[in-house]
């Protein structure tokens, strides 16, 4: 069985990291996810919930997986994680994850590469790279700050500690601190919702939201021209707004883009 895999119920995908009790991210583990992220990609879900095996998400990597490599060979290993993550970002659906335990260095680059996400109580979370020497190497540190701002960022990433899941809402970083006995059910109920939204506006969203984070809102306004003509003009606003005018809010239905 693989360390991690994708599966469709619905509407909704799941990637679920299946190497307990750490769930660290190794070689396989790490393919493991280029492959679901993949799947995710080719099941075109129109929500996405990210969760994990056992008690915790994911402690992070396993640092065996460091030593020994020169330069070009560090090229090579970031080079393969880091295109999966910003593949996963650009999945034109929701996503969510759902973490609990410990939520630490890539275990939490794979969450802040997600749209939202939820925390069990009890939870830890943190960029902890500098407890031996390394900065994040997935991406972390500048997804951490677009949440948090770089003051924030750099006090969590440079005391390489895990922060509790109520500091970490407090900042801003993730969505809602759940109890942990909740969460796996009530993170599943809120993807369906997603999944039963406007897929090509929540597409857009995301997309005006990229456009802002790497280029900033004149870029994002730019682009909102081309990206909201689509959405104005798709069947889902029209059915949308005739069904406001006629039934009011909360009643149209939206089909899959």
């Amino acid at each position: 069985m693989a360390k991690a895999e994708f599966s469709l119920a619905g509407d909704v995908g799941e990637i679920v990291l299946d190497d307990p009790p750490l769930n660290l991210f190794d070689m396989e583990l790490a393919q493991a996810v280029r492959s679901a992220v993949d799947a995710a990609w080719d099941a075109q879900p129109r929500a996405v919930l990210v969760r994990a095996a056992g008690e915790n998400f994911s402690a992070g990597a396993n640092v065996e997986i460091f030593l020994d490599r020169d330069e070009a060979a560090a090229r090579e290993l970031l080079g393969g994680f880091l295109p999966a993550i910003r593949r996963f970002e650009e999945i034109p659906c929701p996503t969510l994850a759902a973490v609990q335990g410990l939520c630490l260095a890539a275990g939490f680059e794979i969450a802040l590469a997600c749209d939202m996400i939820w925390a069990a109580e009890g939870s830890q979370l943190g960029l902890v790279e500098a407890v031996i020497g390394a900065t994040p190497f997935g991406g972390g540190t500048q997804r951490l700050a677009a949440r948090v701002g770089v003051a924030r960022a750099a006090e969590a990433i440079m005391t390489g500690r895990p922060y509790p899941a109520e500091r970490m809402l407090g900042w801003g970083a993730i969505n809602r601190v759940v109890p942990a006995d909740e969460l796996e059910p009530k993170a599943r109920a809120f993807a369906e919702r997603l999944a039963s939204g406007p897929t090509l506006a929540h597409a857009a969203t995301k997309a005006v939201l990229r456009r802002a984070g790497d280029e900033g809102i004149k870029a994002a306004d730019d682009a909102l021209v081309d990206i909201g003509a689509v959405v104005m003009a798709s069947e889902d606003l029209q059915n949308g707004a005739r069904t406001l005018l006629k039934q009011g809010p909360g009643k149209a239905e939206f089909e899959r883009a």
